[in-house]
């Protein structure tokens, strides 16, 4: 109906009732439409078999005009309105209430409201889910193996009791299994034994195809959780057998599924972080440390934790300075052996010259004193000199290069031996090639 028509049922009608001299007070359209709406209002109230027009009629004519039929105006219920008339005019109202003040006076007062609050609770602690209140229940999936009708007492309707998980001497009993879905296809299990093995094997042609396609290869997202188990089980096992060779392998695969793209080993480093960290400080790793060359894999593997924290360390993780902290700890322990600190600086050197800055310098008198007294001791075994010369020869090596920026020449050896203690003339000599 346009804007100027009626806008109300009761309007409508009574528009209808209005005498002659009152019907030239509305426009002709609007006398006109409201006349067509009402006379097939009265089309389905004859219907109906009923001389009675109702609302429900009037809002069947809007139906059939494809016009907004009216709402609020069809109850079956009683509408509690009075009426009222006087001077004139007419009005239509809804009695209120009386209200006795005695009663709300004497009458109870209202609870006050609880003031909003925070609870915290653990959703899981190292992965298990706590059994608190907060918490979903936990749902625990059985498979039936044996079921014969009759023989269960159920506690609920359709749920078999869980009594046993193995299967009774009496098959007239339940046997129950807990379920394990593979996530992986045949195809999948059979690429990651092949590469698996690839990759600790003896060929090295083979593990070179290998790691090539763990850093290329884009379907590994499933098999990746995989893949983080075995570096951590392997590194665990191969620490205490010091097999010096398979964790190279290890290490190796580490850096393979990082250069991969497609993969993101965020959800993953609570397995990678401490393999490699292992292989950094770790006491010993290999038989025999003064013939074997475990600095190789220390140097390698703190090349790959500073990977690690360019990566994936955010302000919120905080994985640089949990992992700085640790080389500290090691560092700053007189009971670390000469290897575990040698891994210690080289993790420290690799993640920045601000670092071996702020931690490593302030460090050089007290180790090398230390290198100097192990150098000088009567009781020198072969393994002890191995480890302080190659320490020593790792603080030179990167202290150098940080004390050239901040030390202007001439270099004095007397000046570098005061500042830095016994290893002060070797990197004096070392700066002046830099030089």
């Amino acid at each position: 109906i346009p804007q100027d028509s009626v806008k109300s049922i009761g309007e409508s009608i009574g528009i209808l009732q209005l005498p002659d001299h009152a019907m030239k007070y509305l426009s002709e359209e609007t006398s006109f439409r409201v006349k067509e709406i009402v006379q097939e209002a009265m089309k389905y109230c004859s219907h109906r078999k009923s001389n009675k027009l109702k609302c429900q009629d009037i809002d069947n004519s809007f139906k059939a005009k494809n016009l907004e039929p009216l709402y609020g105006f069809i109850s079956e219920e009683f509408i509690p309105f009075r009426f009222a008339s006087g001077g004139g005019r007419e009005l239509h109202f809804i009695e209120d209430k009386e209200l006795d003040l005695n009663e709300i006076i004497n009458g109870s007062l209202p609870k006050i409201p609880h003031d909003v609050a925070m609870k915290a609770h653990w959703l899981a602690i190292e992965g298990v889910q706590p059994s608190v209140p907060e918490n979903p229940v936990p749902e625990t999936h059985f498979s039936i193996e044996v079921l014969k009708k009759g023989d269960l007492k159920e506690g609920r309707k359709g749920v078999p009791p869980m009594k046993s998980c193995h299967k009774p001497e009496n098959s007239s009993l339940v046997a129950l299994k807990s379920r394990f879905t593979h996530e992986l296809s045949v195809e999948q299990q059979l690429y990651y034994k092949e590469i698996t093995e690839a990759a600790v094997g003896s060929s090295e042609a083979r593990r070179a195809e290998a790691l090539q396609s763990l850093a290329t290869d884009p379907g590994l997202s499933q098999m990746l959780p995989r893949f983080s188990t075995f570096v951590s089980e392997g590194v665990r096992v191969n620490v205490v057998q010091n097999n010096l060779a398979l964790l190279i392998y290890l290490m190796r695969m580490v850096k393979a599924l990082m250069d991969n793209p497609t993969l993101n080993l965020e959800k993953y480093l609570h397995e990678m972080i401490p393999a490699v960290m292992t292989c950094i400080v770790s006491r010993q790793l290999c038989t025999r440390p003064d013939v074997d060359n475990h600095w190789a894999l220390r140097d390698y593997a703190a090349r790959l934790m500073a990977q690690i924290c360019r990566s994936f360390s955010t302000s919120t993780n905080l994985i640089q300075s949990r992992i700085t902290g640790t080389f500290c700890k090691c560092l700053h322990d007189d009971k670390s052996s000469l290897a575990a600190r040698y891994g210690s600086v080289a993790g420290l050197a690799e993640l920045g010259t601000d670092v071996v800055q702020n931690l490593a310098l302030p460090r050089l008198q007290v180790e090398g004193g230390r290198i100097k007294n192990i150098l000088e001791s009567p009781l020198l075994n072969p393994i002890d000199r191995t480890a302080a010369e190659h320490l020593r020869g790792l603080l030179v090596k990167h202290c150098g290069p940080v004390i050239k920026t901040i030390r202007q020449p001439p270099d004095h050896p007397e000046e570098y031996l005061k500042d830095y203690g016994s290893l002060g003339p070797l990197i004096c000599q070392h700066i002046i090639k830099l030089r």
